[in-house]
C-alpha cells in the first residue's frame, strides 16, 4: 500500500458478498477460496507526504484470509 492506516477502520459496511462481487473469480484464483465480501469503511490515513487525512476505504475480505487490496475511494477531510 502506498498509504498507512492509522487506528481502526470505523463505519464498516458490506457492499457486496459472494456471487455479487464482480472480481470473485480473480480473487479466488489469486488468494484462494473463501466467503468473499467487498467492504467499505472510514479511517485516518497517512500519505507519503506525511499528511494525515480522513478517507473512505474499500477492500475485499474473506474469513481466514484477511483484508486484501485496500484502496482509498475518496478523501473526506483535511486533518493535519
Amino acid at each position: 500500500m502506498w498509504f498507512e492506516i492509522l487506528g481502526d477502520v470505523t463505519n464498516v459496511e458490506t457492499i457486496a458478498a459472494g456471487r455479487s462481487i464482480r472480481e470473485l473469480n480473480r480473487l479466488t484464483k489469486i488468494y484462494g477460496k473463501g466467503r468473499w465480501r467487498k467492504l467499505k469503511g472510514m479511517a485516518l490515513v497517512k500519505l507519503p507526504s506525511s499528511e494525515i487525512i480522513g478517507a473512505e476505504l474499500h477492500w475485499y475480505e474473506a474469513h481466514g484470509l484477511g483484508r486484501k487490496e485496500i484502496k482509498i475511494k475518496k478523501f473526506l477531510e483535511r486533518k493535519l
